[in-house]
């Protein structure tokens, strides 16, 4: 199994050692024993960055490994790796920015059910509980802008075994993927729009 470094480091280097690296199509799928590199799922696209001198153009995760495929192949053996930072945080950003819009709109009687966060696709979408209360997108701005302004901090956490990630006082949400610090370095979140389809709630947001 592929030991996930970025499930508790915000690290973007490490030394790692690469333990195969075979002919793909036109690319090269790589298996490192420790990444920093998240794969795409969970709602979040993959990292891109490199591989020693090789690019990693995406990352994807099989059941007990995360194969890296990149465009020049790689010696085994000891290697360093380099996630590219601005794409990370802009993905980090995102994902955190839509946990937030989950914690507010589910206080207001939502359930979440789905979650997307890639760049221009942003949404967190909901189905109604018990008592859903009417939900506008200057109300979840408005909560949002709050929480922000008291820059909670990131708390990570594993229950039975599973990773969670919550903010200061919010509830902590199963999750694999990589958040902000505190919600300070979210900058700014827009609630673009809202939409409802066959009793879904979907609301739209994006990161400046």
């Amino acid at each position: 199994m592929t030991l996930r470094l970025f499930f508790h480091s915000d690290d973007l280097r490490a030394n790692v050692e690469v333990l195969d690296c075979t002919p793909y199509e036109n690319e090269f799928a790589v298996v490192l024993r420790a990444t920093l590199f998240h794969p795409q799922g969970g709602g979040q696209p993959c990292d891109t960055g490199w591989i020693g001198e090789s690019q990693v153009l995406r990352v994807v995760q099989e059941t007990e490994r995360i194969i890296h495929f990149v465009d020049h192949p790689v010696k085994l053996g000891m290697i360093q790796i380099r996630v590219d930072e601005q794409r990370r945080q802009f993905n980090t950003r995102m994902h955190s920015a839509g946990h937030l819009i989950g914690h507010f709109v589910q206080a207001m009687g939502w359930m979440p059910i789905k979650a997307h966060h890639w760049p221009d696709e942003g949404r967190v979408q909901f189905k109604p509980g018990d008592g859903a209360q009417e939900v506008d997108a200057q109300t979840i701005q408005h909560g949002i802008k709050q929480w922000i302004a008291h820059d909670l901090p990131r708390l990570t956490s594993l229950r039975e075994g599973a990773r969670e990630i919550g903010f200061g006082e919010l509830p902590a949400y199963g999750c694999g993927g990589t958040h902000v610090r505190s919600l300070k370095d979210l900058g700014k979140v827009t609630i673009a729009s809202l939409s409802q389809k066959k009793g879904t709630l979907s609301v739209h947001y994006h990161v400046d």
